[in-house]
């Protein structure tokens, strides 16, 4: 009778990943079955990792997770960051070094790989990480088709020819694809500590209102608004400025989103530019800084490696204090192309790379970085009070 060597198989490997360049990465499937394409980046953070696959800034993206112990406290209902309940993610996949790590949380609800498959989301494990990482900081980031085959076959002629016709992210006005087309009301607050999200009573008087224009508006986005006690009323990403300004707000926010700001510009830029001349204040994150500062006379420009991760030092021009930040984004505003008329706020310590613009001698200004963090450290949410502060003002509230 032989011995049964069963046990001494190695793993097929079920996962390939699939550089614009031809090469090819294998490793284990994780999630739905599958391919799908994306540009590669990498994220830093330790934490967080189902607020960033949800984070509607990633869509067309694949991320790579630099920290190994991915899936550690396992999912929930509470931590998804899409607000767009016809969006069930944003980012196209994942890569991840070490096969998920299972779950062991007081909050976890379901097992990483579970989430995963619900979502519709590729994965790989496996592949080192590290290697990944280091050429986007060498060349910059790039496009790849990621497989996940169960049966381990893979028709790579096939999946190069789908790779080779992904335009990537340059001219892509994605914002059009995450935004809700249905105006809403926002209510909810930040989570806290044993008692999870509370709501503020939208008949409360007083209380400032924002029109905020969904370009991928994260949740906690809102919930911050929420917080810093706003009445909050949702746009579309094409809404005109004749339709928010018929609102008669105290304020208007332009969110984070993602895709290149000189595409989703051609459409939003121009509104953006009624909305600043109307005297209001206005506030913009990420997408919306980009598009913001656009409309100001600025230009973008695509980065090499971009910024993803929760650790990076921002420091404020204006006072000189530095903050540690949440980043995601793969356009940057051109500082040597701001005009005269605004002011340099915040600079990346990291490569210098501008971070934060205000129009002088208005209430006017936005960040790169996402104050609101989810996942990453909360040093910023004075911008929202600074935001409320600014519509008080011009409101004359005692």
């Amino acid at each position: 009778m032989s011995a049964d060597t069963s046990v001494w198989q190695p793993a097929k490997k079920t996962a390939l990943l699939l550089t614009a360049n031809g090469e090819a990465f294998y490793g284990y499937g994780l999630g739905a079955a599958g391919h799908t394409l994306g540009e590669v980046c990498f994220n830093t953070a330790m934490t967080g990792y189902q607020e960033i696959l949800t984070d509607p800034s990633y869509k067309e993206q694949i991320v790579t997770f630099t920290f190994p112990h991915i899936g550690n406290v396992g999912t929930n209902d509470d931590d998804g960051e899409t607000s767009n309940p016809q969006v069930s993610r944003a980012a196209n996949g994942l890569i991840i070094r070490e096969a998920i790590t299972n779950p062991s949380n007081y909050r976890n609800t379901m097992h990483l790989n579970d989430w995963l498959v619900s979502k519709g989301l590729i994965g790989i494990s496996g592949i080192d990480t590290r290697t990944i990482t280091a050429h986007i900081r060498d060349h910059g980031m790039f496009n790849a088709i990621l497989a996940h085959a169960p049966d381990a076959e893979f028709d790579i002629p096939a999946l190069q020819t789908e790779l080779d016709k992904f335009a990537g992210l340059e001219g892509a006005d994605l914002a059009a694809e995450v935004t809700s087309q249905t105006a809403y009301e926002w209510n909810q607050t930040r989570w806290e500590w044993n008692q999870g999200f509370s709501e503020n009573d939208p008949k409360t008087q007083g209380m400032p209102h924002v029109v905020a224009l969904d370009y991928g508006v994260k949740k906690n986005i809102l919930r911050c608004l929420a917080q810093a006690g706003c009445r909050v009323s949702v746009v579309r990403a094409s809404a005109s400025a004749e339709e928010i300004l018929a609102q008669n707000p105290d304020g208007i926010f332009l969110s984070n989103g993602p895709g290149d700001p000189a595409a989703t510009g051609e459409y939003a830029v121009g509104e953006i530019k009624k909305l600043v001349a109307s005297g209001k204040p206005v506030f913009g994150i990420c997408l919306g800084h980009q598009m913001l500062a656009r409309a100001l006379g600025a230009k973008t420009v695509k980065m090499k490696q971009g910024h993803h991760g929760a650790n990076h030092p921002v420091k404020d021009l204006t006072t000189g204090k530095v903050e540690i930040t949440s980043m995601n984004h793969g356009f940057t505003v051109d500082r040597d192309s701001l005009p005269d008329t605004v002011e340099e706020t915040h600079t990346s310590l990291f490569d210098q790379t501008n971070c934060g613009i205000a129009l002088k001698g208005a209430p006017v200004f936005s960040v790169q970085y996402h104050p609101e963090a989810s996942p990453g450290p909360q040093d910023s949410h004075y911008l929202f009070d600074r935001f409320v502060a600014s519509m008080s003002s011009q409101r004359g509230d005692a």
